[in-house]
């Protein structure tokens, strides 16, 4: 897609999105080779979420400082507190600009942290409880994010206006997708190749 992009000339920027444990396989590197040696509109992000399905990063990476995996190839990178809404907005926002001057990929890691196991077969007892709960309370970013927004005078019931229309939102959706019939099995390949 970041090919795509540059070969039309159009201002579109492509994010790839993987965690910290797919940061170890061969294709991510194949990927940043050839996105660095064409100066694509490329921005990788990788969630670094401490824990790759089972195993702690430092357990598993060499190096966990995994916004400089691109050094290699020239490609430049930084690490932003993913916990931090606005980190990560003003972070992307720099990101996109500098693939949208043509400066090429760019990696950002976006330090977070999981409450729950990486998958519903996961009970993540490889960290203790006191490890999750102290997260939660000293770095969570919904709670981040109530808090600068009471100091901009938000008020509660402002936030709960919100929540509720999201809420709304999200029931109609899902309402809607429950609704709609299944698509007809002559559907099955619809925009998955193009004619030449």
């Amino acid at each position: 897609l970041a090919f795509a992009g540059k070969y039309r000339g159009d201002d579109s920027v492509s994010f790839i999105y993987f965690g910290d444990g797919a940061s170890n396989q061969g294709q991510v590197y194949e990927s940043f080779n050839m996105a660095q040696l064409w100066k694509l509109p490329a921005i990788y992000i990788i969630e670094n979420n401490e824990y790759a399905m089972g195993t702690a990063i430092d357990r598993a990476s060499s190096t966990t400082e995994l916004y400089m995996r691109g050094a290699s190839f020239g490609i430049p990178g930084e690490q932003v507190d993913g916990m931090d809404v606005l980190a990560v907005r003003d972070a992307t926002a720099r990101a996109v600009k500098r693939a949208r001057e043509g400066g090429g990929p760019y990696i950002l890691e976006v330090k977070t942290y999981r409450y729950r196991g990486h998958s519903m077969s996961d009970p993540a007892k490889y960290r203790s409880k006191e490890e999750v709960d102290e997260v939660k309370k000293t770095r969570d970013p919904i709670d981040h994010i109530k808090m600068l927004l009471a100091a901009a005078k938000v008020t509660e019931d402002e936030l709960k206006a919100v929540d509720n229309e999201v809420k709304a939102i999200v029931a109609e959706s899902v309402q809607f997708a429950q609704e709609s019939p299944e698509p007809d099995p002559s559907e099955l390949y619809t925009d998955v190749y193009v004619e030449a």
